[in-house]
């Protein structure tokens, strides 16, 4: 990492503006990256990050302002330029392509070949060098790519950037996610990478990552650069936060009111178990409550809630839903007992990013709404449209195509259509996974109002602060075991990963 006060610049945007027709993404945007340095990009939802990251990939052409490659004009017309230039971005969904191996992948598109024919022999030894490169070697170049963990597919997704003449990597939310182990690895590889000369522009919403690994920060909101090259080691939270929502934001978790006295139980989990995966799972949530799973990716934690949810089938156990059991391996009989789930992954598993947003609201409602056995379409927008109202959704548009919102508002979309539903029981896996500090405030507080409305709610987050602020109970998963059910104001995040590291090594 870059140590010197007057580093010297590697990438420079000076001015940079971008306009969609009436909408202007960015405005005047600077930005100033070093060799060898970890630059973060800070921003809310919607503050241009995204479309920033496209002009320097050649995806976008900006409509004023210049891009300055080692101080001279740059014009980067495509990705394919873009790479030639010597600038590769690894988006927070990754493209590498399952089915095809490892060394398939890194060569994809700029295939060795002599004569047409492609040199595999060739292309296995300098994928073997790049994952040392890496410090990866362990990984086999013949490995399907499918089979490999997220933290594997983004080394794979580093590799293909090297494998051409790199001085720029763009990471766009490369630690969404990984536990705390894989991001403590991916530290390790960004580190080596620098020590190369090698630029890193790093996007996270995890403010507490940035001392880990940045050197410099800039932020952006509404489109311009609020604040450029800060220190990294000198600028407190309070001042980023400030920068990012123009606001400074406390109190973020809501207040917790208590569980009435005597409220229903919606959820009964008694002794649920998926082969393999998980064993011996209980626990109750009232009408109410919030109760959050805490533990490591890969604890179980996710198949617990699609188990319960019918996605899996489960080997043994129950769950009744308001006192009604609930058939194993059934998502229709969960959501006909008022069951709804926003999945960990919502844009390729919970929404249909094409369809305008009153479509992926009514999604689950469409026999209730039709008429005549045909879609209702007024009826379907005036659904919607009184739950984009309730949950503030911005904009408040409902035939605007849903890829074009923000993670917060993607998420309230999901939460719109298990409430038009009349699903009282939640189940919220990652509900602030890629969404800024601003909008998960607002996110934490509608979950709040939910329960406080008499829901039930489960919750999993990879982050144990905010299972511990949202939830009123936590249950403690490690290695497919639930290993304690406490209330959360009676376990710190220490005690947190204290009994999964001890759960883990039993």
């Amino acid at each position: 990492m870059i140590k010197d006060d007057h580093p010297p610049t590697l990438l420079s945007i000076r001015g940079v503006t971008k306009r969609f027709g009436a909408v202007t993404a960015l405005r005047g945007v600077d930005l100033d990256v070093a060799p060898g340095e970890v630059h973060c990009l800070l921003g809310q939802n919607g503050a241009g990050k995204s479309t920033l990251i496209k002009v320097l990939a050649g995806v976008h052409q900006p409509d004023d302002g210049e891009v300055l490659w080692r101080g001279e004009p740059a014009h980067v017309a495509t990705p394919q330029a873009a790479i030639e230039t010597g600038i590769a971005t690894m988006y927070q969904e990754l493209d590498v392509v399952d089915g095809l191996t490892i060394a398939e992948n890194i060569f994809l598109g700029h295939e060795l070949d002599r004569g047409g024919v492609t040199r595999r022999s060739e292309q296995v030894a300098k994928t073997r060098e790049l994952l040392a490169r890496l410090g990866h070697s362990a990984m086999s170049p013949h490995a399907e790519v499918g089979t490999l963990s997220a933290a594997e597919k983004q080394i794979v997704s580093m590799a293909r950037a090297l494998s051409h003449d790199i001085e720029l990597i763009i990471m766009d939310e490369p630690s969404a996610v990984l536990d705390t182990e894989e991001v403590a690895n991916l530290f390790r590889v960004v580190a080596e990478l620098t020590s190369q000369g090698i630029a890193v522009i790093y996007i996270t919403h995890r403010l507490e990552e940035i001392r880990r690994i940045g050197d410099r920060i800039t932020v952006l909101k509404d489109g311009a650069s609020t604040a450029s090259n800060l220190d990294v080691t000198t600028t407190p939270k309070d001042e980023l936060i400030r920068h990012m929502t123009g606001r400074a934001v406390t109190n973020v978790f809501p207040t917790r009111p208590g569980v009435p006295a005597g409220a229903p139980v919606l959820l009964d989990v008694d002794g649920l178990r998926l082969d393999g995966v998980f064993d011996d799972v209980s626990f109750q949530v009232r009408a109410g409550e919030i109760v959050g799973l805490a533990g490591l990716v890969g604890s179980g934690r996710s198949e617990i809630v699609e188990t319960i949810y019918g996605a899996r089938r489960a080997s043994a156990g129950t769950v009744r839903a308001d006192g009604q059991t609930v058939r194993r391996g059934s998502v229709s009989a969960a959501v006909a007992a008022g069951m709804g789930l926003s999945p960990e992954e919502r844009k390729s598993q919970g929404l249909i990013l094409g369809e305008p947003i009153y479509r992926n609201i009514t999604l689950s409602s469409f026999q209730d709404i039709a008429q005549a056995g045909l879609l209702n379409e007024p009826g379907e927008r005036a659904a919607a449209d009184e739950q984009i109202a309730t949950l503030e959704l911005r904009p408040a548009d409902s035939s605007r195509p849903t890829d074009t919102l923000s993670g917060g508002n993607q998420q309230k979309i999901l939460l719109a259509r298990w409430l038009v539903h009349g699903s009282r029981i939640l189940l919220l896996d990652e509900p602030t996974r890629g969404v800024d500090v601003g909008a998960r405030a607002e996110i934490y507080a509608l979950i709040r109002r939910l329960a406080d409305a008499g829901n039930a709610i489960v919750i999993i987050s990879s982050e144990i602060d905010e299972v511990l602020g949202l939830a009123d109970q936590v249950l403690v998963i490690g290695d497919g075991r639930l290993l304690t059910t406490t209330p959360s104001a009676e376990i710190t995040e220490h005690g947190v990963l204290d009994l999964v590291m001890k759960g883990t090594a039993a």
